[in-house]
């Protein structure tokens, strides 16, 4: 039997959303909003020549520096006014979150609810200014050690350098939050997406451009296309997955009344760490390479031995890849899901798992299935964030955009954004049905 629901989601089309006006107010403020963002990546830093910084990073493409080029949308390429684009807010929150696991304070804090987010939210801004204005001001040393990108380097340089990328972020985050209020979707993943979506029309034109030089087959780009949409099914489906442990509900009496007992699902998604296992990994194996590129062969050659072996690519890195994808995907997983605290919260309202006693024993089954559903998480990331460099290894596509954090990001944004459209659809039907039955209840 179909429910109301499935029935409602099934009649939603074009129709439903031309009539949603509420909705589509949402969608144009986000574009607007998005739009504003991509106008500030075009802005550049004061002071600098944008030729010059344009040819050093071209020789720090392949590092770290390449990588957040990318989440930036060209931000960094270009030098602009939102170079760091939101990423120390990023920092700020992963940091944050893990302080939460060991500050008794921060802990209580997450358990008063509304409020206690509220603070939480507090510490992060803070947090992030501070990251923020260290890094901006890393950033303007290292363009006035560059030589020719500064035209007048100074104390004067340096601080409106460190004002205008910290203004220029601060401004994202309340863009985000903005977004994720009144608009659709949230705010700072939109961000990130529109960065790396932003990108994909010169890296699309760049491989076109090498089947046309012959530097690779046109039967090579038909098959990348053809192994994109299997990936992006492949991630779609992975990350929709789920195990879901039975929660059984004791029968309950509420004055003279005798409730049956009920049933639900706790789910336990196979991808709990998200894509952050990813970028911590090519965060750590991207750092070797940048610092050599900076020292210019000046670092000895071990340095240079171990820049070659970690390039992308090589089986060294490939290897150290997915060995570090793997912990962090543990790691963060241990952070951010704790099995005794949903045991607790299962034994306080009463539920408990069919076969297993509440309490300390719910906790260790819980942690069971969690750590063996993390293998085959962490298998997947694995799987997706190494078909880019098993490319660059056999077939020369340099591209960051198939495959990896980039398709993971833009996969996962675009599955949340849609399902929030259609909850306000589905809204939208409800309430049209509740003004049709008002209305003929009236007339009878």
């Amino acid at each position: 039997m179909v429910s109301a629901a499935e029935q409602l989601a099934a009649n939603l089309n074009f129709g439903a959303l031309a009539k949603a006006e509420e909705l589509k107010k949402r969608i144009w403020f986000t574009l607007g909003a998005l739009l504003v963002y991509r106008l500030g990546t075009y802005i550049p830093l004061p002071g600098i020549d944008p030729g010059a910084w344009e040819q050093i990073f071209r020789s720090q493409a392949g590092g770290i520096l390449g990588m957040f080029n990318m989440f930036a949308g060209g931000g960094i390429n270009r030098m602009a006014i939102f170079a760091l684009n939101i990423m120390p807010y990023i920092s700020a929150s992963i940091i944050i979150q893990l302080m939460t696991t060991v500050s008794p304070t921060l802990e209580a804090l997450k358990k008063e609810g509304e409020a206690g987010r509220k603070t939480i939210n507090q510490y992060t801004r803070y947090l992030t200014v501070l990251l923020a204005v260290f890094q901006a001001y890393g950033i303007s040393i290292g363009l006035e050690s560059s030589g020719t990108v500064v035209s007048d380097p100074g104390l004067f340089f340096r601080i409106t350098t460190v004002l205008t990328l910290t203004g220029g972020t601060m401004f994202l985050m309340w863009l985000g939050e903005q977004i994720t209020s009144r608009g659709i979707g949230n705010g700072i993943s939109l961000i990130i997406l529109a960065g790396i979506v932003a990108e994909l029309p010169g890296a699309l034109v760049g491989t076109l451009e090498l089947s046309r030089q012959g530097a690779i087959s046109p039967a090579l780009i038909l098959g990348l296309a053809v192994m994109a949409v299997a990936v992006i099914a492949f991630v779609v489906f992975m990350e929709r997955a789920q195990r879901r442990l039975l929660i059984q509900y004791p029968k309950r009496q509420v004055g003279n009344q005798m409730f049956e007992g009920q049933s639900s699902h706790l789910p336990l998604k196979l991808n709990t760490s998200g894509v952050i296992p990813p970028i911590f990994a090519s965060s750590l194996l991207l750092l070797p390479a940048t610092i050599a590129n900076f020292n210019a062969g000046q670092g000895g050659e071990w340095l240079q031995w171990l820049t070659t072996q970690l390039s992308h690519g090589r089986p060294l890195f490939m290897l150290l890849y997915l060995g570090l994808i793997v912990f962090f995907a543990f790691f963060y997983t241990a952070i951010v899901f704790n099995p005794t605290e949903t045991a607790d919260n299962l034994k306080k309202h009463g539920g408990f798992i069919p076969g297993i006693r509440p309490g300390e024993r719910t906790a260790e089954y819980i942690d069971y299935v969690l750590s063996r559903i993390t293998v085959i998480g962490a298998i997947y990331l694995g799987i997706v964030c190494l078909i880019p460099e098993l490319l660059i290894s056999y077939s020369g596509v340099t591209t960051f955009y198939f495959g990896g954090t980039s398709l993971l990001i833009v996969v996962s944004v675009t599955m949340d954004t849609v399902a929030q459209i259609q909850g306000y659809l589905l809204a939208h039907q409800y309430e049209g049905l509740i003004k049709r039955s008002k209305l003929r209840g009236r007339k009878r």
